[in-house]
């Protein structure tokens, strides 16, 4: 047991979460339009069609912005710090929010080229990256 938050699945993100658990990522895609599109939800964030897909992801990436967190917000995170959050541009096409697991924080650069892994939590996987 980690004491971490662990995501709660309802009718638009239980797909993902439940490929994360199967060591998958995966993103929405209009059928419509094209767009690929995450966070998940009910319609395209471009054309506000319902016709959506699930695809998956390339489990890669590249650093788009990021934040060294010194203070946990709570507890089951104090073990943790310093730890990066970053925003990562999937190969894909689409921006996540995500650790950076097994690197220095201080070794986390904007551009720098990431995989995507995924972190055990009370019975649900979440995705992380780590240095490429």
């Amino acid at each position: 047991m980690t004491g971490k938050p662990i995501p709660e699945a309802n009718a638009d993100t239980r797909p993902f979460w439940d490929a994360c658990n199967r060591g998958e990522l995966l993103v929405q895609h209009c059928r419509a339009c094209g767009h690929r599109q995450f966070y998940p939800r009910g319609l395209c964030q471009r054309c506000r069609s319902e016709d959506l897909a699930w695809q998956t992801a390339e489990p890669r990436g590249r650093v788009y912005s990021f934040t060294i967190v010194h203070r946990a917000p709570t507890p089951a995170f104090r073990a943790d710090v310093p730890y990066a959050i970053a925003l990562v541009d999937l190969a894909d096409g689409v921006r996540m929010m995500m650790n950076i697991v097994n690197c220095d924080p201080e070794r986390v650069a904007i551009g720098m080229p990431v995989n995507i892994v995924f972190e055990q939590r009370d019975g649900q996987a979440v995705p992380q990256a780590e240095p490429a």
